[in-house]
């Protein structure tokens, strides 16, 4: 298949695009060497090729949960800009 400069300036006047002459030569090329590959693509015998939606296996890391214990409460306001009986104090947002 390929695709031909008429086609090229078509899909550029539905996405309202204005090219030079020199940018249709070069789209039309670019997009046919594009095809190309695609259909030396297509020549390829994968019967015995799982379908797959990644490349590489996915797989979560996870650790395990270990119970530790909790920051005091003093170390963990000493950061904060504005604290006020054991809370975050914020500005008010409306």
């Amino acid at each position: 298949m390929k695709i031909s400069r008429k086609e090229v300036e078509h899909v550029a006047d539905l996405a309202r695009l204005k090219l030079t002459e020199q940018e249709i030569e070069l789209y039309t090329e670019q997009l046919n060497s594009i095809l190309e590959y695609a259909a030396k693509l297509q020549q390829i015998d994968t019967t015995n090729v799982e379908p797959t939606a990644h490349a590489v296996q996915l797989y979560n890391v996870l650790r395990e949960d270990e119970i530790t214990d909790s920051m005091e409460t003093e170390k963990v306001f000493e950061n904060a800009p504005w604290a006020e009986d054991g809370y975050f104090r914020v500005p008010k947002i409306v």
